[in-house]
């Protein structure tokens, strides 16, 4: 008796089929993009300062700019060596009662007390409005647009067990529609939900639907095309969450309010509920639930599709799978931690760099624009050269080179802009080729009766460094703006302790210059804090 593979090389591995699955969940990737990194623009803070109401009144009066009726309010602090306007603070001045004039934005306001912002803030938006604006999610609540992103990822998390529970008990094609039906509803009531705490609520039930219609994708279509094909679809297959990532700022420019973004992102999930018509279910699960009759149905048909014929049966046994099997082996531990430990901190470097943009003070639509523009070549670079090389090369190059990249990124002046770009272009090309390549690596470690609950448990990682992330970038930003970069450097480079001490050393050397030239001594003391670690 022949194997379903055996079969399915009768069947064709990658014929017209295969091919029309292959567009149809390609096209299931591109929203999760605008889900997973749409906080850069609905979560983006503008430049802002304390209002004043009786300031307000006055600058309207006597059509003072902006800057002219901040100085009324925001003092000047010192940050890391930069002098700049206050965000949190303004000078306790009750101007009801005192007398304000056209020419009073002159006054000298030099040892005036301070006290916190008491009347909300002020944003220089241009008539947008993201859900920092909306709910004033800045200064001592700022922290929870870190949240907004960390709940996303929680329901990432319990999405991964849930649909990977439901994938192994009633199918890849069931899990996917009730993904699709669930992303669709949950989409939609996030974008209406008129306070923050059921928005926080209604963001983790998206990202739980949203991880798990992902994710099962990934698995039929890998499960639906020969062996030779599986990484070439599963790369593919992440590529077009690349061209999502062109789309959301095109999308976030000319789509001024977080909530309308909100919707349109939802909106792709309405046509993908007929998925459950045009596309079969995986003939390997099938077979995995002993019902080899349907598994060859669909092989059939299929086939015929193909226009080719099968002039074989095939064995329908396949083992039953649990989460011991993950660990059973030494050999099979040894991949279940590695792959788990390579999620996280992909998803952590990958999550962060992406949601920088939105902090490091450029143009973010066209910076966003470009670092997606990056995450192409690597794909290209995938599949150059895992044919030749194999995998491991590849993925240690392409963590060290990320790594590499964030440091180097961190000490090059903002004077050195386009340097500077192409640096942190280079560590984003390296932190995708990188996170591309657990992916699909995952699905080809393990067999077929454990592949879907592997990808689970592993990915799980993935989210848990999720939820670390905004904490981890917008904290420590708060710090140092470079200082997230670092972090990452660090993490990307965690197995070679070696190469950490002896770069830590030239970054010794690089802080010292770079001190002397903008006066912060933070840069000096992040690598001799490294290389003691």
């Amino acid at each position: 008796m022949a194997t379903f593979d055996d079969l399915l090389e009768e069947a064709g591995t990658f014929g017209r089929c295969q091919k029309r699955i292959f567009a149809l969940l390609c096209l299931l990737s591109i929203p999760v993009s605008a889900v997973y990194v749409g906080i850069v623009f609905q979560g983006f803070t503008p430049d802002h300062w304390c209002r004043d109401a009786a300031v307000v009144e006055r600058r309207q009066a006597c059509s003072w700019s902006l800057s002219d009726s901040r100085r009324l309010t925001a003092l000047v602090v010192n940050n890391s060596g930069v002098l700049q306007q206050s965000s949190c603070e303004q000078y306790e001045v009750d101007w009801n009662n005192t007398r304000l004039t056209c020419d009073s934005q002159e006054l000298n306001l030099t040892n005036v007390p301070v006290t916190a912002c008491k009347d909300g803030w002020e944003y220089q938006y241009e008539g947008r409005k993201s859900l920092v604006t909306e709910f004033n999610l800045v200064c001592s609540d700022a922290w929870l647009v870190d949240m907004y992103q960390s709940i996303l990822n929680v329901g990432f998390l319990i999405g991964s067990f849930a649909f990977g529970y439901l994938a192994d008990r009633f199918g890849r094609r069931v899990s996917i529609m009730m993904s699709n039906i669930l992303n669709l509803i949950a989409g939609i009531v996030l974008a209406v939900v008129p306070n923050y705490i059921s928005i926080l609520v209604v963001r983790c039930i998206f990202g739980f639907g949203v991880k798990g219609g992902w994710m099962n994708g990934y698995v039929l279509l890998t499960e639906m095309v020969g062996a030779e094909y599986r990484r070439t679809v599963g790369i593919v297959y992440q590529m077009f969450f690349s061209v999502g990532n062109l789309i959301l700022p095109l999308l976030a420019y000319y789509i001024t309010d977080w909530r309308w973004l909100q919707v349109v992102i939802t909106a792709p999930y309405l046509f993908f509920l007929p998925y459950y018509w045009f596309i079969p279910e995986s003939p390997r699960w099938l077979i995995s639930q002993k019902n080899t009759a349907k598994a060859l149905e669909i092989t059939e048909a299929m086939a015929k599709e193909n226009k080719k014929k099968l002039s074989k049966n095939f064995e329908g046994d396949s083992p039953s799978a649990s989460l011991l099997d993950l660990f059973r082996t030494p050999n099979m531990r040894k991949h279940t931690f590695i792959l788990m430990f390579n999620w996280f901190t992909s998803a952590v470097v990958y999550q962060g760099l992406i949601m920088r943009v939105g902090i490091a003070g450029g143009n973010v639509y066209i910076d966003f624009l470009i670092s997606g523009l990056v995450e192409f070549p690597a794909a290209f670079l995938i599949l150059i050269t895992i044919e030749r090389i194999g995998r491991r090369l590849p993925f240690a190059a392409a963590n060290i080179v990320a790594g590499a990249a964030c440091v180097i990124t961190a000490f090059i002046p903002d004077s050195m802009f386009w340097f500077k770009t192409v640096v942190a272009c280079i560590g984003r090309l390296g932190i995708t080729m990188a996170f591309e390549m657990v992916v699909f690596v995952n699905t080809e470690l393990y067999p077929t009766f454990i592949r879907n609950l592997g990808v689970s448990v592993c990915s799980t990682l993935c989210d848990i460094g999720g939820i670390v992330s905004p904490f981890l970038l917008y904290r420590l930003a708060f710090i140092w703006l470079e200082l997230p970069l670092i972090i990452f450097g660090r993490f990307l480079t965690f197995l070679n302790d070696d190469w950490i001490r002896g770069w830590a050393i030239l970054q010794i050397l690089v802080s010292i210059q770079y001190q002397v030239n903008t006066g912060p001594v933070l840069p000096i003391l992040i690598p001799i804090l490294i290389l003691f670690t």
